[in-house]
């Protein structure tokens, strides 16, 4: 499994926090790393 270079990775988070907000950012890395 190959991970996103430093770029993607901060796009990734971007999107991420535009599709949840960032009051579920917590929430989502507890379940990233639980899952």
């Amino acid at each position: 499994m190959s991970f996103p270079g430093g770029m993607e990775l901060v796009l990734i988070i971007l999107v991420v926090v535009l599709l949840f907000g960032g009051k579920k950012i917590p929430e989502l890395m507890r379940g990233l790393g639980s899952g």
